[in-house]
This record gives structure tokens, sequence and C-alpha cells, in this order.
């Protein structure tokens, strides 16, 4: 078993979902172990300056060893998982030599990751896969990200004669609860630019991501007795549903690919006397993302007019915006870790996240920061799986990018 994965398979036995309820940082003390954690192996693997603060960040430094001027690169991961399903006691099952057919994840039950549901599967075959025993998510989003990054950097430590510049390593709270850079100091970081380890696919190389917002919505009801109800109730959990269906139903994540934008409903909890709904909101293009804030303020607007003033009550947020613009005007950052992949033998595929990363908003701060690829698939859900061989390579593209810099 390769380095990389000893070490993912330790990272994703600790239990890191967090809460977008919570208003501590990070939003669970569960990121903390894994935080220390980490941090203890940093310091004992030879790293310098390593740090934990007290918002969570682990941070540290390989001082360069060569007498030339060369950038400052940074790698950064996230230590939470999705807060959508557990991330608690995961329990990881090999399937050696996939033999491109149905695998039973859980049989008691019935749950089957199918190459008919997930064709890329069919790109494994003869691979080993990581995969969930079908309860919980994996982790891979972003565990496999920090073992990558752990292992590249102990690669190095380990091969002095191997020459490089300074390399700095960052492993964030709450991404995905879109609030991993909040508390990210840059200056203290002190990188020219950064990659964030936080892809899918092999090969994924992504500069452009959504523009991201969150919607809250409370429909305040009123409860009487169902006999003598008519003209009087107000069914807050009725209005929830008509809420929904005055959004365009395809345009959602299930109906959307490429740069096609969305609204996402997250959760919808309620009774007669008061519902609660969460959305996401999500465009490449700034326009319609603007659009489609306005058009979820809208239709809150028009509930009531229709069920009286405070029916409804609405928060929007932004989130993170579209890195692009921050990116183009250092496009060697995109060349150098696109002719990394080809140079170990990996087919580079420059596309736009359907989602986000640390790096947009760390972009925004005045770190350029892209996104390169981990290997896993599926990720927030329990059909959630990584090839092995996906994530070794992550850890060849990370060594290669450090070499072309070194050497230019």
């Amino acid at each position: 078993m390769t380095n990389v994965v000893e070490k993912f398979l330790k990272y994703i036995k600790y239990d890191t979902k967090s809460d977008e309820e919570s208003t501590t940082v990070p939003s669970t003390s569960k990121q903390l172990v894994l935080a220390r954690e980490l941090a203890k192996e940093l310091t004992e693997m030879g790293m310098s300056d390593v740090s934990l603060d007290e918002h969570g960040y682990v941070m540290a430094s390989l001082p360069s060893n060569v007498d030339k001027h060369i950038p400052t690169i940074g790698f950064i991961s996230h230590m939470d998982t999705s807060p959508e399903i557990s991330g608690e006691n995961v329990n990881p099952q090999f399937v050696e030599n996939y033999d491109g057919k149905d695998i039973i994840l859980n049989k008691e039950k019935n749950i089957i990751l199918c190459p008919s549901e997930f064709p890329e599967l069919k790109n494994y075959i003869g691979k080993t896969l990581i995969t969930t025993d079908g309860t919980t998510l994996l982790g891979a989003d972003d565990k496999a990200g920090i073992a990558e990054i752990m292992t590249s950097v102990e690669y190095l430590i380990n091969h002095p004669e191997i020459k490089h510049g300074t390399i700095k390593v960052a492993f964030t709270p709450d991404e995905e609860i879109g609030r991993g850079p909040d508390h990210f100091d840059v200056k203290k970081f002190n990188a020219d630019f950064a990659y964030t380890l936080d892809g899918g696919d092999i090969g994924e190389l992504q500069y452009e991501n959504f523009n991201a917002a969150s919607a809250k919505v409370v429909i305040n009801g009123r409860n009487v007795h169902p006999g003598s109800a008519k003209n009087k109730m107000i069914n807050s959990a009725l209005i929830g549903t008509e809420f929904v269906s005055m959004l365009p139903c395809v345009e959602s994540p299930c109906h959307t690919e490429n740069y096609e934008g969305f609204y996402h409903l997250i959760s919808f909890n309620g009774d007669v006397e008061e519902t609660k709904l969460s959305f996401i909101i999500r465009d490449h293009n700034t326009e319609i993302f603007e659009q489609r804030k306005a058009n979820i303020v809208k239709i809150s607007e028009e509930l009531n007019k229709k069920y009286g003033k405070n029916a409804v009550e609405i928060t929007v947020s932004d989130q993170y915006h579209n890195m692009k613009e921050k990116i183009e005007p250092q496009m060697h950052i995109i060349d150098t870790a696109f002719k990394a992949m080809e140079d170990v033998g990996v087919t580079p595929k420059v596309i736009p996240i359907r989602g986000g990363t640390d790096g947009a908003q760390l972009s925004f701060k005045g770190l350029p920061t892209p996104n390169i690829f981990t290997g896993g698939h599926n990720f927030h859900g329990k059909f959630e799986y990584i090839p092995t061989y996906t994530m070794q390579k992550a850890v060849d593209v990370v060594l290669k990018i450090i070499e072309l810099y070194t050497n230019k």
C-alpha cells in the first residue's frame, strides 16, 4: 500500500463534518482533532514554522534548498466534510482489480454502485478502488487532498537531493459551508500563489468557479383546529411547497451541467406554524447570478402579498465569486500545472468548477489559487469512491509543479 493511501485511510477515520448552523470557528470542534494531528505530523516529518491557530488553520513551510529566487508555492486542502451526510464511522472498502461490473456497497441495504448510473467507473477497470460501505460518505473531499499534500512534502524532506523553492502548506476548516478562507491569514502564509487540491476526476485543472450565494427562508404560519380552519389557518409547510414550485424546475443541479447555474434546495423542515427552507444559488455568469438572487427575493415578496406582510422572511448572502478574473493575469500558474500533468502522463482537463473551493475566496484576498484534482468521484454521498492510482498521480503532479518552477 502506498504512503498516500495509508495517510488517506488514517484521515478519513476522523469525523470532521462541518455545521452551517454553528457560529463558532471552526464550526465543529471535531475538526480541531484532525487539525492537531496534522500539525503534529508536520512537525515530526521536519516541516518548519508549523502552526495551528485558534480558528483551526494549520500552516507549515518547507524552506528552499537552492540559492536562486524561485516563487513560493502554496498547496491547500480542507479538513471538513459535507454537513449533508454522516462522516462518522467511515468504513472504507477496497475493490481490487475492478472488473467493470456492479459493486455491492451494502448487501443488507441493497446499496449498489452501478456503472449504468456512474459510467465513469468503466475508466477504472483493472484498477483498485476505495469505496464507502453504503452508509456514510468516504471523505475524499478533501482528505484525499490532505493525504496528497502530506505525502508530497514528506517525499521532498526524505529526498533532500531534490531541489525546490520554499513550499507552503495549509489545511483549512469549514470549506464545505463556504467559510474556509474567512480567517485565512494570507500575509502569514506568504506564498506567491497556491493550488488547492480539492478537485475530482484525474486531470481536472480549474480556474473558473461558480458565483455563490445562500438563501435562508423562514415561513410563518398560523395553526387553527382543522375543523374550524377555513379562512383562518395559514399552513407554512404548504406555502413552502408553493415557494419551491415557483422556481424553474429545470434549473436545479440534477438538470444542469458545465456553465449552467442552478437553485438547489438543501433542506425543507417545518409544520403548520413554521417552515424553514435552505437554498444555495450558483452561476458562473455574474449578471445571471444577480438575476437569480433577485428572482428568489421576488418570489418571497409575491408570497407576502398573497399571505400577509410577514409570512415569508428571506436572507440572501453571498458566499464566494468566480476566481477567473484573478487567475487570468497570472496564467503561468495554469500553464505550469497543465505541463506538469502532461509530463507525468495525466491528460489535463481544463473545466469550470461546478462548485467552489477555498481558492475562490483566497484569489480575491490576494492569493491566486486555482484547483487541481484529487482523483475522487461522487463527493458528498454514499456512492463516493476514489481509485488509489489517481491519488498517487496527484502526488506526482504536485512534485512536478515544484520541479518545473525550480528549473525555470
